[in-house]
This record gives structure tokens, sequence and C-alpha cells, in this order.
């Protein structure tokens, strides 16, 4: 019983939902970026080169070796990692931000209060 109750303590834990939010959005914007690059971005590549990129192989002792899709994988790859790479870098000055704003001053103590409060009694 006591494992049952650790593992529901850290299963709920707002780092591990988070995370979970984060993987999930993460393959989904995965599959994104593999349809914009596997059906806009090297169809548009292929015909530059005058080839589909799923198609390009090449022999070696026989053996048929599919670098084409191999170099699509690359390519998402490349295209996750930039879009990461901003994806923090804008986080990252937003935190900046925040810190360098300067902290609202702090309001008086309850002892200056509780003194303010005796000096108008006394001038009454």
């Amino acid at each position: 019983m006591g494992l049952i109750k650790e593992f529901k303590e850290f299963a709920l834990k707002g780092n591990v939902m988070d995370m979970a939010v984060g993987v999930i959005i993460g393959g989904a914007f995965g599959k994104i970026v593999s349809s914009v690059v596997d059906n806009i971005l090297m169809p548009l590549i292929g015909t530059l080169i005058g080839n589909d990129f799923a198609n390009l192989t090449t022999k070696i002792n026989g053996a048929e070796v599919k670098y084409g899709i191999f170099l699509q994988n690359v390519v998402d790859f490349l295209i996750i990692a930039l879009c990461i790479f901003f994806a923090l870098k804008a986080i990252n000055k937003l935190s900046r931000k925040k810190e360098e704003e300067p902290a609202a001053p702090a309001g008086p103590t309850q002892e200056e209060l509780l003194g303010e409060i005796r000096d108008l009694l006394k001038n009454k």
C-alpha cells in the first residue's frame, strides 16, 4: 500500500504533470514538422535535384542503402531543434525581463503603522 501512495504523490506533483503535457505537445509538434518536411519541403527540394528524396538509394555490395529517408529525418530533426532553440530563447528572454523589473517598494511595517497611529492619537 505504501508503494501506491508514493507513486500517487510522485505522479501528482506539478513537475511530472508539466512534463507529461510537454511530451504530448512535443509528439504532436513532431508530427506537424514531419508532415511539413515530408509533404512540402522535400518534394520542393526533390524537384530541384530532379529526384524524390524518399527514392534516393545506392547499392553497396548488393545491399540497397536508402539514404533519402535518412536525409528527411535529419531535416525533421534540424527543424524541430531550431524551433525548440527559438522557443527556449524567447522563454529565457521573458524570464530575464521579470528578474530585471524592480521589486515594488515594501509597505510600512506593523511597527511603523503602530507608531503613526500613536503619533496621531498624541496630536488629538
